[in-house]
C-alpha cells in the first residue's frame, strides 16, 4: 500500500504521462493520481468482499485497520517527500490534525468497550450495525455532493482519460497481487491471499478524503486532487463484485 503503489505504480504512471501524454491530463489530475496512490486501503469494502470469496475475513480486518492507522503517519511523510514545500502546514501538525479525526475516535471506541456501553451494544449489535452503514453512506454521499457542487475541475477529456486509466489500474493492479501473494513464494493459504490482494489494491475514501482536505487546505487544486479518488471509490465495488466469483471458486478447489 505505501511501497509498491506510490514508487512503482504512482511516480512512473504519473511521469509517463507527463513525458509522453502530456495533454491527456491536466498537471493537477496527475497530482491527485499520485496522492491517491500514497492512500491507505478501504476497510468495510475490502471486509465485504474477502468475506464474499470465501477468504480470511481476520487477515482483512487486521491488514486494512493497521493500514489507515499507519497512514495517519506515513502518507503525510510520502505527500512531502512528493510535494514539499507545496504542503504548508509542517509533518507533526499534520499528524496531530489527523490523529484528531481519526485516532482519537478510536481510542474512544475502545475505551468504551470496558464500560457497560459494550453490553448495550452486544444487545443491540444489528441496530448499531445498520447505523454505522448509514454514517458511512452518509460521509461518501456528502463528500460527492460537496465535489459536484464545488466542480471536479474535470472536462470531458479528463472525465474519459481517467474512467480508462483507473479501470485498467484497479484490475492490474488486484490481480497482480493476487498472482504474487498466491505463489508458492509467499506461504500464505488461499484465503489469506484472497484478503491480501483486496487490501492492497483497494484505496479508501472515508479517510482519504478528510486526509486530501486537512493535508492540502486551501489549495486551489484541491477538488483536482479529489477526483481520482472519487471516481475510482464506486469502480473498486463494481470491479471487486466481479472477481468475487473467481476469488470464491478459487478459495472453494483449494478447501477441496
Amino acid at each position: 500500500t505505501f511501497g509498491a503503489w506510490p514508487f512503482l505504480v504512482g511516480v512512473p504512471l504519473t511521469k509517463g504521462l507527463e513525458l509522453f501524454a502530456p495533454s491527456l491530463l491536466s498537471k493537477p489530475l496527475l497530482e491527485g493520481l499520485l496522492i491517491l496512490t500514497c492512500l491507505p486501503t478501504t476497510i468495510n469494502m475490502c471486509i465485504i468482499l474477502t468475506s464474499a470469496s470465501g477468504g480470511n475475513v481476520a487477515t482483512s480486518l487486521c491488514n486494512t485497520v493497521i493500514s489507515n492507522m499507519a497512514g495517519i503517519f506515513l502518507t503525510p511523510a510520502l505527500l512531502l517527500r512528493f510535494f514539499g514545500k507545496s504542503i504548508e502546514l509542517p509533518f507533526f501538525e499534520l499528524v496531530s490534525k489527523l490523529c484528531n479525526k481519526v485516532l482519537l475516535p478510536v481510542a474512544v471506541g475502545q475505551a468504551l468497550r470496558a464500560t457497560p456501553v459494550k453490553d448495550y451494544y452486544t444487545k443491540h449489535s444489528s441496530f448499531f450495525k445498520r447505523l454505522q452503514e448509514v454514517v458511512l453512506l452518509g460521509i461518501v454521499w456528502n463528500a460527492f455532493c460537496n465535489a459536484f457542487t464545488k466542480g471536479l475541475g474535470l472536462d470531458l477529456g479528463n472525465a474519459i482519460t481517467l474512467f480508462t486509466i483507473l479501470p485498467l489500474l484497479h484490475i492490474g493492479s488486484l490481480m497482480t497481487f493476487f498472482t504474487f501473494f498466491k505463489s508458492k513464494l509467499m506461504h500464505l493459504s488461499p484465503g489469506e491471499a484472497v484478503a491480501a490482494a483486496f487490501c492492497s489494491s483497494h484505496k479508501t475514501l472515508a479517510f482519504g478524503l478528510p486526509l486530501i482536505n486537512t493535508i492540502f487546505e486551501g489549495n486551489p487544486n484541491l477538488a483536482a486532487y479529489c477526483a481520482p479518488l472519487m471516481l475510482i471509490h464506486p469502480l473498486q465495488l463494481v470491479i471487486g463484485s466481479l472477481v468475487v466469483p473467481y476469488f470464491k471458486e478459487f478459495t472453494k478447489e483449494s478447501q477441496e
